[in-house]
């Protein structure tokens, strides 16, 4: 992991270098477009080196979480976004313009919404608060390297380094600058305050960013390379564990004054991560256990029939799925869930039923509606495979492989000028231009529809062809 991170944030570097030598060294004062422009630069480099977690149902909850905080908060020029990364790591981090991201592994160590929207309301007060982007604005040269900076920094804290330990909250700067830009006490402290009026605010109890600090500062014990890195950027020392404590007992009142958020959400999403993106074979043992200790309970059963089919056990990840169904007969998740494992086991029709099911319930269920699709697919339906699959496209049209099977659906069904435009779609998002480029051409010569025809030749206009000595490099 250490060798790969290394790797990506030479490549991160040398990117942002070369980026450098065309754009404008200075960006100036980070106004808020400033800011903005910056945080999607940050953003697309973090997504593009690290694996953010698309599962529908754990992105929404975690949205929706992050957005409730946010409301209490006055109003804002920054458009906010909440994203989960894959990693066992104990961090969260906000970057410049609302970009927040949660580690998996952060959640997965949590018990209650309470210390997901403590964590998530300290990072949005550092926003709000505008303290990274007040000391960027400080700085002599605001530019794309600084920018591979503080991305090399976030990678460096994923990787779980000892090295991590120079990780900024944003990431750290190359060339010795992330000690201009370490969060101050005070901005550890101003970022505790307004993030606790706020999730008290939201009906949350400021127990729950307590109680997540003190799980994580429970790393230390295994000594320096396990710290987690939300320890190093953001240090819960013991005044500020003191200062939560004295300003829980200063509001008590504000803290029970409503009730907490989605606690169905957090069992599911939480279920989830422990399930499909922790360590597998430990997931394996711990939700084996939930279902011995507590059979009748719909989300053990969910929970390991969700490991099960992940370690390719169909039939008895069945057996669990519909375990939990009796018990939660109308659930839409248990419903695809069920649905889609069956999928892979090759039992098209139950699939179907179970499938069909939840999105009548559910009919935003991006999941479902793409199992859906396949399984017509299976069936040889692809009149049924393109309707649903052409929905979840007017939905989500950046589904995971979704452009890859409506085209195919099209190729059947002949309409080869679609199936072709489909695909290149699909290879534009894998990055294989070349490959989208042929698929336009072919889409072009076939589509008969004027304004579908113009709609392919004003994106193959775009994609210019490689030179030949561009392909050797």
């Amino acid at each position: 992991m250490q060798r790969l991170v290394s790797k990506m944030i030479v490549r991160v570097t040398l990117i942002a270098l070369m980026v450098s030598l065309v754009m404008p060294p200075e960006l100036g004062a980070l106004t808020y477009s400033k800011e903005e422009e910056f945080g999607r630069e940050f953003a697309r480099y973090v997504e593009t080196h690290m694996e953010v977690i698309d599962d529908q149902f754990i992105a929404g909850y975690v949205e929706s979480v992050g957005q409730r905080v946010l409301s209490h908060f006055p109003p804002q020029q920054l458009k906010f976004r909440f994203r989960v990364i894959k990693s066992d790591v104990y961090n969260a981090f906000a970057g410049p313009g609302g970009h927040i991201f949660i580690h998996s592994g952060l959640i997965a160590a949590m018990e209650s919404e309470d210390e997901l929207a403590g964590i998530l309301g300290h990072e949005i007060a550092h926003v709000t608060s505008r303290h990274i982007s007040q000391k960027l604005a400080r700085q002599k040269k605001i530019n794309y390297v600084a920018l591979a900076g503080i991305v090399a920094g976030v990678l460096l804290g994923a990787a779980g380094s000892s090295t991590g330990a120079q990780a900024l909250t944003y990431g750290t700067l190359a060339a010795g600058q992330s000690a201009e830009l370490a969060y101050s006490r005070e901005n550890e402290l101003e970022a505790d305050e307004k993030g606790l009026h706020s999730i008290a605010a939201a009906g949350y109890s400021g127990h729950g960013l307590l109680k997540i600090l003190k799980k994580i500062r429970t790393r230390e014990w295994f000594g320096t390379k396990q710290v987690p890195t939300y320890l190093r950027t953001h240090p819960a020392t013991e005044d500020r564990i003191l200062y939560i404590d004295g300003w829980m007992a200063n509001h008590h009142s504000d803290l029970h004054s409503k009730q907490a958020g989605n606690p169905r959400g957090f069992e599911v999403a939480h279920t989830r991560i422990l399930a499909l993106y922790t360590d597998r074979q430990l997931a394996l043992k711990t939700l084996r256990h939930r279902v011995d200790e507590h059979p009748e309970q719909a989300i053990a059963h969910y929970g390991y029939g969700l490991v099960l089919a992940r370690s390719g056990k169909y039939d008895q990840a069945i057996e669990h799925l519909e375990a939990a169904l009796r018990i939660r007969p109308f659930d839409p998740y248990l419903l695809g869930e069920l649905g889609q494992t069956q999928y892979f086991e090759g039992r098209y029709r139950q699939a179907l039923n179970n499938l069909e099911a939840a999105v009548k319930i559910f009919p935003e269920f991006a999941d479902g509606l793409f199992y859906l699709g396949r399984t017509y697919q299976q069936l040889g339906q692809y009149p049924e495979a393109v309707s649903y699959l052409e929905e979840l496209y007017d939905l989500a049209p950046r589904y995971p492989r979704l452009t890859y099977f409506l085209g195919n659906a099209h190729g059947k069904l002949g309409k080869l000028g679609k199936a072709h435009y489909y695909l290149a779609l699909y290879y534009l998002q894998k990055g294989e231009r070349e490959t989208a480029r042929f698929h336009l051409q072919r889409a072009s010569e076939a589509e008969t529809d004027p304004v579908n025809k113009d709609r392919i030749e004003d994106l193959l206009s775009k994609i210019k062809p490689v030179k030949p000595d561009q392909k050797t490099q």
